[in-house]
Order: C-alpha cells, then structure tokens, then sequence
C-alpha cells in the first residue's frame, strides 16, 4: 500500500524530532555520525544550547503524531516551525542546506495542506492557551524559587529580581541566563529543574490542542429506546448502548445507528449497529466519514458474524473472531442428565445451606432496596473501578430501566433475619430476550452462588416472557476448546498456554469454564478493524474502556472526592464511579 503524504510527513518529523533528542541527551554522539548529519537536518543546527535542541525535538515528536493522523491543528503549527527555522538558519552563516531543507519541507505541507483535515477538539485552543498561563505561571513562580534558592547559596542575597527573572525565562527553554555559578553541579541542577518545567508547560499545552473531539451524547435516550423497542431483539448487546459515556450516530433515514466511545484517539462501536440491517450500510458509513473527519481510528468490539460481513463491504475493513457469547435457551434448559451434575450437585448442597433466591424486574424494587442493592454491589466489587464497556450498562435502579431482572440470593441467618449475599442484573435483549450485565457476590458466601443465580434466572425466564438468556462473553473460547482436544498441533497449543497463563489477570479461560457449564449455544462474536498495524492501538483502547487499564484523570479524581466529601451536593443514580461493570470473579 503506498503510504500517504500525512504519514510521510509525520515520520520524517517523528525522524527529526529523535535525532534532536538524542543529540541533546547523548553528548558524546556529537563526534559520531549524527554530528555529520546534523547540518542537513532541521534543529540541530539551532546550537543555542543542548537544551534548546531537546525542546524542538519533544516539540517535533508531538507534532509528528498529530500529522500521522492528519491533524489541522498539528500542520499549522509544523508549518509555523519549519518557516521560523529556515528564516533563523537562513541569516546564520554556513547553515544555507538546512535552512533549504526547512523550507522545502515547509513548501510541502504547503502544497498539501489538503491532506490535513481532521478536526481536533474545539475546546483545545481555549485549553491549551488557559495551561500556557496558568502552568507557566507556576513554572515561572517554581523557577524563582530555584533559582534564589540557589542563588543565595551560592552568591549571597545581592541577586537582582530582574536577573533571577531573566535566568529562570531562559532557563523554561533550554538557554543559558545571566546567572552562573561557582559549583557546576548546582547549575547543572537549576538547569535541569527549569528545562523540566518548560517541556511540562510545552507537552500538556501541545497536547491540550491536538487533543481529539469528544462528543457528547445528541439526546436523552428518547430516540434510541424507540429504536430499541422496534429492533432490540436482532442484538442482545443492543440495549448497553444506552450507557452514559457512549454517543449514537443516526443515518440520514433514523433507521439505524451506531453507538461508540472514543477512547485514545479510537473510536470502539459496541456490536452491531443498532435498527434495521437494510439502514446498517448508510449508519456505517456516516459513522466512517465521522472518523476520518476527525482522524479516529474505527474499531467495532463484539459484532455478529452478519454486522461483520456489513462492516467489512461497506468500510473495507477487516475482521478478527474475538471469541463467543453464550446463549441458553431457556425452554431447553434442565437440571436433569450427566452433563448438568456438577452444576446440580452444586446447586443443592447451597440450597441447603439456607439460600434462596428472588427475581424481580427494577420497577418491582422499592427505593430502599435499590440503594442497599447498590451499596452491597459497591462493597463486593473486586477492583478498584468498574470494569466493562460492551456488555455493561454501567448503572442500576434508573427508572428509565424498569424492565430490567434483578436476580438476588439471601441467607437465613439464625434469628430468621435474611441478608443479600449475592445478585445479578440484567437488560432487556427484545420482549423475549434478557441478556448479563452485573454478576456481584460476597466473597466471603459459599462457593456456588453464581451458578444459583443462573439456575433461578433460567428458571423462572418463562413467566417472565423470556425465551433465550445471553451470558458472559467468553474470549477465544474456540482456541480454548481446540487447543485442549487430542491431536492440537503445537502452534494451538501454544496459543492456549498463552491464554490461560493470561487468565490470571484477564479471566479468559474461567469466564469459558463457568459459561460451558450450562451447555450454552456458542455465538461468535468478531473485532473489526481498518489494518493490522491498527491492532496494538485498538487493543490498548479496549483494555482502557473495559477499565482493565486505568489512566490517571486528576480533574476526575478531584470530582470523585467531592462527591465522596459532599454526597447530599449530587445525588447518585447508579453504582459506579466510571461507567462499566465487572465480569465475573467466580
């Protein structure tokens, strides 16, 4: 495939911008070969300072991230660089080849400037202007404190205030100040402390305005359950659309739509689209040209082998099989057989230790028992977040999800008193369908409580009107079930030692066992994505929206004190802190 102008111009920046650093971080490799191609190269002839020369760089790695992914944001500024540099090495003598160099690549961008569209957040400037002041306001205050500091150490109190001003502004960028001192280690030290400050100041600004768009939600939900009502059943992870930090894309007809979350540049739609399959084509494609505007990398977690064959005519993408969800139809469900006698033995001997079970739907739970369900959710939760972005909701008791089935089981405790020790939650898949959301247990309960849960769910589905139960999401359970069987080739068995060595962080392999259980039909289940070079970048979104990676969010975290601090300021209407939930712990 040839590559684009866009992802040329990025590496040759990304190229520049590592030279720089390793110029200014590896002395000594200023009498090896990159001493030689340094006059050729925009930057490194700039030799104000090393420090100067690893600021250009961090700036040139930033920027060459934004111009891979065809940032307007990210030429302007490139463009800005390249022009100052080839007019600053044009007057300087014997820089002529550089100086043509910049503007020869500045020319190009020029000429290109097309391939440039995509969109950065439109809060970015406002952003990125509001840190420059406020970070380099602290970095200015943080710098004199050095610096006198320092300065008094070394030189007594008779340092003017414009001296130790003018020495902490040359030192944000890398330049020597009028300020020297006796002992090189302490000026090396002052060095160092203002050149940190100053490429804080330039990365979080220049990342505040490449940032990519985040958009919010176009309505209430109003349109998309109605939407559901007519077309839920074709998806049984259709109604987690509904979850609070995913947007919904419509066709021009309304008939069909998308729902994703961008995370980390990668916009992740969750199964297939929403609506009439014959209206899928004209969602994805909006949904497509939604991304290339503003330089997304589409992504679709969990589609259905029908959604990925749609995805891939219409986009021209790929497809991956993830692994398979686990569907029990509820009128071929028994206890009864060989087969079940674990899972009935089990189910028994837990009974008989003074368990019992209730299903309701949401609507049928007075207030009080939706709060003390939440709190025992919150206390029995394995990690610190939520987990779960495809098939969680992320939230529980809202009225607007009244037809959703609370599974709770109670131990009778010796004063005849009952306590919660269990509970699982499900969503509506259609009128006749239900499908696992929130699978929560005590630890400290007898072993055996999830599959009581299943077994009264299954059980009772019939008077609720439920034919068909979905289940966990089983992650390549078909290279589990393979590469176990006699005569797996080496390769399959690798895969599968690989998979169940990852299963103790990711519960690959007991999510399989505790699904196979009840003799589910297996339903595959695809990832869908542009190209292979995509993969790594899709599968870090994935883990950071499934909340198995947690990024720090300070202003997030500041919001989460206050409404522990606060709790009457903002009433809460789920469980979870951060959208999600957490899969099963057996």
């Amino acid at each position: 495939m040839k590559p684009r102008p866009a992802t040329v111009a990025g590496h040759t920046c990304l190229f520049i911008g590592l030279v720089d650093i390793a110029t200014a971080v590896s002395p000594h490799m200023r009498a090896s070969r990159i001493e030689r191609v340094a006059p050729y190269v925009p930057g490194l002839t700039e030799d104000v300072t090393r420090a100067a020369t690893l600021v250009a760089g961090v700036l040139l790695v930033l920027l060459a991230r934004g111009l891979r992914r065809r940032k307007r944001r990210a030429w302007e500024a490139a463009v800005v660089l390249l022009a100052v540099s080839a007019l600053v090495q044009g007057v300087r003598h014997h820089a002529f080849i550089a100086a043509t160099v910049s503007a020869l690549l500045c020319a190009a961008l020029v000429l290109l400037r097309g391939e440039f569209h995509a969109e950065s957040d439109p809060r970015g400037r406002a952003r990125a202007l509001g840190n420059l002041l406020l970070l380099g306001t602290v970095s200015v205050g943080l710098g004199l404190l050095i610096v006198g500091v320092r300065a008094d150490q070394e030189a007594g109190h008779g340092i003017a205030f414009t001296d130790r001003l003018q020495q902490v502004l040359y030192g944000l960028v890398g330049m020597a100040g009028p300020l020297t001192y006796d002992d090189d280690r302490i000026g090396d030290i002052v060095g160092a402390s203002l050149l940190a400050l100053g490429l804080l100041t330039a990365s979080t600004t220049v990342y505040l305005a490449l940032r990519p768009v985040r958009l919010a939600a176009d309505d209430d939900g109003t349109r998309l359950r109605a939407l559901l009502a007519r077309e839920g059943r074709r998806d049984s992870l259709g109604y987690f659309a509904l979850r609070g930090d995913k947007s919904v894309l419509y066709s021009a007809t309304g008939k069909a739509a998308v729902a994703y979350r961008v995370v980390s540049g990668v916009a992740l739609a969750g199964g297939d689209p929403l609506g009439d399959p014959e209206a899928w084509p004209g969602a994805i494609k909006d949904f497509l040209e939604q991304c290339a505007r503003h330089a997304w990398t589409p992504a679709v977690m969990g589609c259905s082998e029908l959604g990925a064959q749609i995805w891939l005519r219409e986009g021209g993408l790929h497809a991956l099989e993830l692994g398979d969800e686990a569907i029990v139809d509820c009128a071929d469900f028994t206890l009864a057989g060989r087969t079940m006698r674990n899972v009935r033995q089990m189910v028994h001997r837990i009974e008989r230790s003074g368990y019992t079970c209730r299903v309701q739907r949401v609507r049928e739970l007075s207030d009080e028992q939706k709060q003390q369900l939440r709190k025992a959710a919150a206390d029995w939760r394995g990690s610190a977040t939520e987990r779960g972005f495809s098939m969680a909701l992320g939230r529980f008791g809202d009225p607007a999800d009244s037809d959703c089935v609370v599974v709770t089981a109670h131990q009778t405790a010796a004063d005849g008193t009952q306590r919660v020790r269990a509970l699982l939650h499900f969503v509506p898949w259609g009128e006749d369908g239900l499908s696992l959301d929130l699978m929560r247990r005590d630890r400290t309960a007898d072993p055996g409580l999830n599959e009581l849960l299943i077994v009264a769910a299954l059980r009772a589905a019939p008077g609720l009107g439920i034919a068909r139960v979905s289940l966990n999401f089983a992650v390549f359970r078909a290279a589990l079930a393979r590469g176990e069987r006699i005569g797996a080739g080496p390769v399959l068995r690798g895969w599968r030692a690989l998979l169940v060595f990852l299963s103790r962080w990711f519960q690959i392999e007991s999510l399989y066992r505790f699904n196979a259980k009840f003799r589910p039909r297996w339903q595959p289940r695809f990832v869908v994505y542009p190209a292979a070079r995509d993969l790594p970048r899709i599968g870090w979104a994935c883990l950071q929206a499934e909340a198995f990676v947690v990024l720090p969010r300070p202003a997030e975290r500041l919001r989460q004190w206050a409404r522990r601090r606060f709790p009457g300021a903002r009433a809460e209407a789920a469980v979870p802190e951060t959208p999600g939930a957490e899969q099963l712990s057996p």
